[in-house]
């Protein structure tokens, strides 16, 4: 399945561009299913938490996040309802329930779940998704290998303690047992987050970034990069919004055309390739309106092949005047050196780069290394590994 994440700026009009994205690809003959948070402007609204038709192959669901929260939280209690019998706990009923900050981010990872590996997954071609603004949307594509990791730390299932004891305390106690209810909530949990960490690092998945153009776009844009490529994640296109006519007898409108005129001069020398959609002049209100909007937006059914690979490893172990050192490279435009932070703790690297934050798992051969050094050249930042002769396998 084709995937498109689209985010930008607030403001931008990246909703607006998500549905219109959407539409150019069901008009092309794809079945889509677009996924918002907000309204579209120009669709029906859907009723319920099931896709439903807005247009000839178009499916449309908005996330819930109210009702996602209450439904969490009162399957919770099902499931530890022996454990808060036994400590004498009032229940909370689904009505007296108000979302709590964060929920919005795991209702939305709920659906990109069902829409990668649930019910929905064979269903369509295309999936377009409507991100929360471009900062807000770099924290959630980073949340669910954050949570697996939590996960893992906090209940490790090679730990779990009396594992064969718990069958019979359970039945002296009357109640389940506390750490079989969570090690299976987690269970759950983390297939789940797996799922959707699996459809975020998709070849066939990408972002489409949409921005008006201006210097403070420009400025956002900038560090995103960064956070993006940190992430792994490929921008398939930039969409300068919302463009006025370059030729305007009013003098004020010719001033802010030329204004947009300069930032897509500099946008166009980027590495991603830039898409130009004029404004309407009004707010879009109709399907015909999306679709005026989305004539160059279609997402591109190609898959990114091996070339593409975001990380890679260079060996030059054998070469002459070398001393045997792996180096894993990482793509990292717009970080500076001073903002670089660079740690090892077992098989992790711990990598900081400006405001942005990553845990990388290291690969199975560079494990087995130690950390030599690194460096910053060229917006690639290049960590050099040495083999541990402790671990690394001696030839003769």
């Amino acid at each position: 399945m084709r995937t498109v994440l689209v985010t930008g700026p607030g403001g931008s009009g990246r909703t607006t561009l998500a549905a219109a994205s959407a539409l150019a690809a069901a008009r092309a003959g794809r079945r889509t299913l677009l996924v918002t948070t907000d309204p579209v402007p120009g669709l029906p609204a859907p009723d319920g938490p099931a896709p439903a038709e807005a247009v000839d192959g178009l499916h449309h669901v908005r996330t819930d996040s109210a009702a996602h929260f209450r439904a969490e939280l009162v399957a919770l209690q099902d499931r530890a309802s022996g454990v808060l019998d036994l400590l004498g706990a009032n229940r909370l009923d689904a009505e007296e329930l108000t979302e709590l900050p964060g929920s919005g981010q795991l209702a939305l990872l709920h659906t990109l779940h069902r829409a990668a590996a649930g019910d929905w997954a064979t269903e369509y071609d295309v999936l377009v998704v409507d991100l929360p603004p471009l900062a807000d949307a770099l924290a959630l594509l980073a949340l669910p290998g954050q949570l697996r990791r939590y996960l893992r730390r906090l209940l490790p299932p090679e730990r779990q303690a009396a594992r064969a004891l718990r069958p019979m305390l359970a039945q002296i106690a009357g109640v389940p047992m506390p750490a079989q209810w969570l090690y299976e909530a987690a269970a759950r949990k983390d297939t789940e987050l797996a799922a959707v960490e699996a459809l975020l690092q998709d070849r066939a998945t990408t972002v489409r970034l949409v921005a008006e153009p201006g210097p403070a776009a420009e400025d956002a844009l900038g560090r995103a990069r960064t956070g993006l490529a940190l992430h792994g994640l490929r921008v398939d296109t930039l969409v300068a919004n919302r463009l006025l006519p370059r030729h305007s007898a009013d003098p004020w409108f010719a001033d802010l055309a030329a204004r947009q005129d300069k930032c897509l001069d500099h946008w166009r020398q980027g590495p991603a390739p830039l898409t130009e959609v004029p404004h309407l002049g009004r707010d879009p209100r109709t399907p015909e309106d999306l679709g005026l909007l989305g004539a160059d937006c279609a997402p591109d059914e190609r898959i990114p092949g091996p070339a593409d690979d975001p990380w890679w490893t260079e060996d030059t172990r054998g070469e002459p005047g070398d001393e045997g050192v792996l180096t894993w490279c990482l793509p990292l435009p717009g970080a500076v050196k001073e903002n670089l932070r660079l740690v090892r703790r077992g098989d992790e690297l711990l990598l900081t780069a400006g405001e942005f934050h990553r845990v990388l798992r290291l690969e199975s051969a560079l494990r087995r290394c130690t950390v030599a050094g690194a460096a910053l050249t060229d917006g690639v930042l290049r960590v050099r590994f040495v083999p541990d002769p402790g671990l690394w396998p001696r030839t003769r």
